[in-house]
């Protein structure tokens, strides 16, 4: 069942050339920071090209929620007014962050070294994902955690009264964690320290320098040393949100598995914590090209065009990982019309996202006719080529809008059309996924395929 109501079966039948410009929406990590970030500066942040995907909407109501103004000015266009550093309300209600890990984790750590208590809860996906991986460096911070048993939502927080600073090693590579602890020492004084032994996206340490924290990132024997010194005062700004690479990655697999497709993807953030998928389809032998290469709000930007061409399947590095982890699900896709095996290493994160992703692409690939092997960290897709992929099975998105697009966009390669059984989760991050696609030339329905 998706997050707001009753199964939404899609199925996406066999296609025609793709061809055309493919606006996808803005960035969900940027929108997310964005709208915190905002909300914990004085004065007006602006915002253009934010992601109004269920998930950033559920951000923008929580920081309502803690006392900043939030509105929409325009289609893609918000302004907030924050309350500073320091300065959230404590929330009259639950605080229901929906789909959204990233949400709710970033939050948890924005609140956790002020002098409140806040409750949070969310879909069915979300309250069954672990965050001991938030409670667990919070507490060193002063904040208190009660939760369902594991560490699950609903689970209130109490936040540290007296913060004090922490150097924490961060133990999996997780923006989402680094993140968390970042915006809990934004109000606890001295330096608070992270480490990480793999790079993972940096676009919070990138956007806390835009708002004047004092942040420093070293590269050392031990990782990546990132060192913020607390109690800044967060000066507004105007961001212009690129578009999101992660959502790119479904009209780019298309047109790389229809033959005869052109696309070109206009606006895409190229930050080299998160174009691992682009790297890893050229190995494949993609016909990928970035033109107009720029910098906007100090994130790398360009338009990203993408031809159909035969693709060879390779080894993905699993040093590769953190820089891709949610791009695993549409590359499995990819790999099944490509020639000769892909093996997918070191990406066990996968199976405490939305869903576990190894899990369901493998269940859903073999449904569709495609030999798949996985241990818990790995999996390795054995791909029939063009034109190969029988298709012609009704596939389960378990509430996870990347599993669902990812067996769509197989479905318009395939030789049968294949069915998700609930295409609702997609609204969470690219809602205008169906029409956006449609544009394109693709074919879906409503209906059950099969």
């Amino acid at each position: 069942m998706s997050a707001h109501g009753t199964p939404q079966p899609m199925t996406a039948l066999p296609s025609g050339p793709l061809s055309g410009i493919a606006d996808v929406p803005g960035d969900k990590s940027i929108s997310h920071r964005s709208l915190i970030l905002g909300a914990m500066c004085v004065g007006e942040t602006r915002i253009t090209g934010l992601l109004e995907g269920d998930d950033v909407l559920d951000t923008a109501k929580a920081m309502r929620a803690f006392g900043a103004e939030v509105e929409q000015t325009g289609p893609g266009e918000w302004r907030v007014r924050g309350v500073g550093v320091g300065g959230f309300a404590e929330p009259d209600g639950v605080i229901d962050c929906g789909n959204s890990g990233t949400g709710v984790r970033l939050i948890m750590g924005a609140m956790a070294t002020q002098p409140i208590t806040a409750t949070f809860t969310g879909d069915a996906s979300l309250n069954s994902r672990p965050m001991a991986r938030i409670t667990d460096p919070i507490a060193l911070f002063g904040a208190q955690a009660v939760g369902r048993s594991g560490g699950r939502l609903p689970m209130t927080i109490v936040g540290a009264a007296d913060p004090v600073p922490v150097n924490y090693t961060v133990p999996m590579p997780s923006a989402q964690v680094k993140s968390a602890v970042l915006l809990a020492g934004l109000n606890a004084p001295g330096q608070t320290v992270v480490i990480e032994k793999e790079a993972t996206r940096d676009h919070t340490e990138r956007m806390l320098a835009g708002f004047g924290a004092e942040i420093t990132t070293e590269q050392t024997s031990e990782g990546r040393v990132i060192t913020l010194t607390g109690q800044p005062e967060l000066t507004p700004q105007d961001i212009a949100v690129p578009r999101d690479p992660s959502s790119a990655a479904f009209p780019v697999a298309v047109a790389l598995m229809v033959p005869g497709s052109d696309v070109l993807i206009p606006n895409i953030g190229l930050n080299p914590t998160r174009a691992g998928l682009f790297a890893t389809l050229q190995e494949m032998g993609a016909d990928l090209t970035f033109q107009n290469e720029r910098t906007e709000g100090g994130e790398p930007v360009a338009d990203l065009r993408a031809r159909y061409g035969p693709l060879q399947g390779i080894e993905v590095p699993a040093h590769r990982a953190p820089s891709m982890i949610d791009e695993y699900p549409i590359l499995s896709a990819i790999a099944a019309t490509a020639n000769g095996r892909t093996v997918m290493t070191g990406i066990k994160e996968l199976r405490v996202k939305e869903s576990d992703r190894i899990d369901a692409m493998a269940r859903g690939l073999e449904a569709c006719g495609v030999t798949i092997e996985e241990t818990e960290d790995s999996m390795t897709v054995h791909g029939l080529g063009q034109g190969g992929v029988p298709g012609g099975a009704t596939c389960e998105s378990r509430l996870d809008h990347r599993i669902a697009m990812s067996f769509l966009c197989l479905g318009f390669a395939a030789k049968k059309p294949i069915t998700v059984d609930d295409a609702g989760p997609v609204a969470t991050s690219f809602p205008i996924f169906e029409a956006l696609m449609t544009a394109l030339g693709a074919k879906l329905t409503h209906e059950h395929g099969g």
